[in-house]
């Protein structure tokens, strides 16, 4: 997996970490008055020989190891990489370990992370950009010759969402939409994913692939990510272009160490 493929990854982590919250919780987060910000945080440069990288959210608290502001962008505002125009090289290269505390007791919800995130972009790294609509490749999903295969979810459809995987091909999806279903597998595609299914519904299923570059150990493995997303749930990824919404970096500053 390529540099920009793990920042998409590591999104998706704190996506899939945050999801056992408790749906009220979300619930309050979402109201205006509720959102969130960082009460104290600390920045500071990451030795470029540090090789561990993470996001953390424990309660109130938020750890952010050794990451690249592509990477807090694409957790902050739910976009790909590929979405980032415009951008310096040092959004790529620079990685920094932000940990702080949000002004708010409690734990905190996906939303909560987001909101203090675009606000840490803004405050600290001096963030400004502008929204735009560009045609760009995409890979859409789309229901497959025969139709889906997915079964409908039987949990309460304002619960959030389940996602859980081991790294290594294997993902369960639970109360699942389509467009939760696609920011959890951003990570494995070069390209931001849309969903073009026409299925607005909430689903339970498993998928397994054997990831890319991976060597298949046995004459049962798994295939790879698009025909098994075919053969397992009935839908299939198409490459096309498509206008997708993207973010134009205007400016930014690195951040002053404390």
């Amino acid at each position: 997996m390529n540099a920009r493929r793990s920042a998409v990854a590591a999104a998706c982590v704190l996506f899939t970490a945050l999801c056992s919250i408790p749906f009220h919780a979300q619930a309050v987060a979402t109201t205006p008055t509720a959102a969130p910000t960082f009460e104290v945080a600390t920045i500071k440069p990451t030795e470029p020989m540090h090789r561990n990288r993470g996001f953390h959210v424990s309660g109130n608290r938020v750890n952010i190891e050794n990451q690249d502001v592509t990477t807090l962008i694409v957790i902050g505002y739910s976009v790909h990489p590929k979405q980032i125009v415009n951008a310096p090289d040092w959004f790529d290269t620079a990685r920094w370990t932000i940990d702080g505390v949000a002004d708010k007791e409690g734990k905190l919800s996906v939303p909560d992370v987001q909101v203090m995130v675009q606000k840490l972009l803004a405050d600290r790294f001096g963030l400004k950009f502008k929204r735009e609509q560009r045609e760009i490749p995409v890979y859409a999903l789309t229901v497959a010759k025969g139709g889906p295969k997915l079964e409908k979810s039987k949990a309460d459809p304002n619960a959030l969402p389940n996602q859980n995987g081991n790294g290594k091909g294997r993902m369960q999806f639970q109360n699942t939409t389509m467009t939760t279903f696609l920011l959890g597998m951003q990570s494995e595609f070069d390209r931001p994913l849309v969903d073009q299914t026409g299925l607005d519904g909430h689903y339970d299923f498993s998928l397994r692939w054997t990831p890319d570059g991976v060597a298949a150990g046995d004459a049962d493995a798994p295939p790879g990510m698009f025909t098994a997303i075919q053969e397992q749930l009935g839908l299939k990824i198409l490459p096309v272009k498509a206008p997708a919404n993207v973010l134009v970096i205007e400016s930014a500053e690195k951040p002053s160490a404390n």
